[in-house]
């Protein structure tokens, strides 16, 4: 069983905010395969479906960033998902707008959801899967930055990049995620 998370806030006030693009992704794979996040548990939205032999987890976190973890594991745990058949999806301050990177495991680099998995799951080795949203501009906060919405310019980068990184998790429905690193990085 495999887990793909998409890390954001809820609620119409950060719909597509620079926070969300966890949140983007999987409605992006959502809306390809025809699938509806109708279930409401664990503190989450999401959709239980078979991809083949492989049953496959989309999650939306309804927690607030900061507690993504809260809703990861729970679910986790119920359906015995291990943290390397997990991949989350979310924003990077550092990496340039619209840049995906694909990494296995690390640190949270100063994210609090990322930090907030970490802690509930008890382990740093489950897949990432980041989209950069640069970092501020000079006299902008962060909290003020990561909650803005995106200029038209970097609109475009990030629908990109959306794409690529739906695309990305598609195939992790499949393959294994060193894999989809070698071929999506």
């Amino acid at each position: 069983m495999k887990l793909i998370v998409g890390l954001g806030n809820p609620g119409r006030k950060y719909k597509d905010t620079r926070h969300n693009v966890g949140f983007m992704v999987i409605d992006e794979l959502a809306k390809r395969k025809g699938w509806g996040l109708n279930k409401k548990k664990f503190q989450g939205h999401f959709a239980y479906e078979v991809i083949g032999t492989d049953k496959v987890i989309l999650l939306e976190p309804q927690t607030y960033m900061n507690l993504s973890g809260d809703s990861v594991k729970p679910l986790a745990d119920y359906y015995s998902i291990a943290p390397e058949d997990i991949v989350v999806v979310y924003d990077d301050l550092d990496l340039p707008t619209g840049k995906v990177r694909l990494r296995q495991n690390g640190g949270h680099g100063g994210h609090n959801g990322i930090r907030s998995m970490i802690d509930q799951l008890g382990t740093k080795n489950f897949n990432r899967i980041r989209i950069g949203i640069d970092r501020p501009k000079e006299g902008l906060t962060v909290t003020d930055h990561v909650l803005g919405r995106f200029t038209k310019t970097e609109r475009a980068l990030i629908d990109e990049s959306v794409e690529h990184a739906a695309t990305a998790c598609d195939a992790f429905m499949i393959e294994e995620f060193q894999s989809v690193m070698n071929k999506f990085n």
